[in-house]
């Protein structure tokens, strides 16, 4: 159960790195309709299936290059979905053994949710909030299932001594604090990537030429009762909303950049005491890798490599937060150990 759950762990990585693709090469809309594509399995691609297509859809006539990338999505969300239910069902029928139960069956449940969000998505011609909205569920996907991974892997293994935790017991709130604030970023990400706002700001570190572009509209770029459709491929935000949206992204990265950079320096100063160098230096790694990827983005004018490699180091520096977290609550507390030169008589201690 757990390599099954390390798969599907992997596969959801692709599933999200597949949505980038799909959305960066603007094939959203490539199949109008769902779970098919113009009514078949596949898309189109002979004279007849595609004249039957175009009967059906008359608006949106058959385009095979962007049909693939949007079926190709939908083909590995759905391999997802069956392993994740039978993951649930391993789970519900070796209950007794002690096997997580609750949590496949909320992933699940959360999976469902995240296909009828697929559907919305194309129904809806790619309305912002829906499409943040599945965006974001991909990544809590992602999330639960890197967490039913720990738990499985580690009732699989005998886990190994640790330390004394008591050592960076006091930075618990804090990596919660920074995990909260990885998850913020990851939802400006989606909002920047829904409204089409990733190329609003073509320089660096300035904005159009300037260090806080005038006109900026805060108000129009984060209306979340903005105007659904007809077809908002493309986007229909104005300039001014998305360059609000572009600086804040940006202003986001740089609170997680100080925030880390202190609290993981910190961390760093106590790894011998806590053993959790690995998972420190881990996110440290990832954290510079997506900033870098990020400046790429906007000096190379959002090549679709490289936004592609950003989708999925955002999902990595996730991943690495989580597992910082996770590997944090593993340490032992601190214990008071009796000195060798005592005996225990009569339950009192004598030196």
């Amino acid at each position: 159960m757990a390599k099954w759950a390390l798969i599907a762990t992997l596969l959801a990585v692709v599933v999200i790195m597949l949505g980038a693709w799909t959305r960066l090469v603007h094939a959203g809309l490539g199949c109008p309709d769902w779970p098919g594509c113009y009514g078949f399995l596949t898309v189109p691609q002979s004279d007849a299936h595609i004249a039957i297509a175009n009967a059906r859809f008359p608006e949106t006539p058959v385009d095979v290059t962007k049909g693939w990338p949007e079926m190709i999505h939908r083909y590995a969300a759905g391999t997802l979905g069956l392993i994740v239910f039978g993951l649930a069902a391993y789970a519900v029928r070796h209950r007794k053994t002690g096997v997580p139960v609750k949590l496949p069956l909320f992933i699940a449940g959360f999976i469902i949710l995240q296909g009828a969000f697929g559907m919305w998505t194309v129904t809806l011609k790619l309305w912002p909030q829906v499409v943040a909205m599945h965006l974001m569920g991909g990544f809590t996907t992602l999330s639960l299932l890197t967490l039913l991974t720990l738990r499985l892997r580690s009732r699989a293994r005998e886990p190994e001594r640790k330390p004394s935790g008591n050592a960076l017991a006091a930075f618990r709130p804090w990596l919660y604090g920074g995990l909260f604030l990885v998850v913020l970023q990851i939802a400006l990400g989606a909002w920047t990537a829904a409204n089409y706002a990733a190329v609003a700001c073509t320089d660096l570190p300035t904005c159009q030429g300037q260090w806080w572009p005038q006109g900026m509209d805060f108000q129009h770029g984060f209306d979340v009762t903005q105007h659904v459709g007809p077809n908002y491929l493309g986007g229909q935000l104005t300039a001014d909303g998305r360059v609000a949206i572009h600086v804040t992204h940006r202003l986001g990265a740089m609170i997680v950049l100080g925030y880390f950079a202190i609290l993981l320096a910190l961390m760093w100063r106590r790894r011998e005491a806590s053993g959790l160098a690995r998972p420190v230096a881990i996110v440290a790694v990832v954290l510079c890798a997506q900033i870098a990827l990020g400046l790429a983005n906007v000096i190379l004018h959002i090549p679709i490599s490289i936004a592609v490699a950003h989708n999925a180091m955002g999902a990595g520096l996730l991943l690495s937060v989580i597992h910082l977290v996770w590997q944090h609550h593993r340490l032992p507390q601190a214990h008071i150990a009796i000195s060798p030169h005592t005996t225990r008589i009569k339950g009192e201690v004598t030196a």
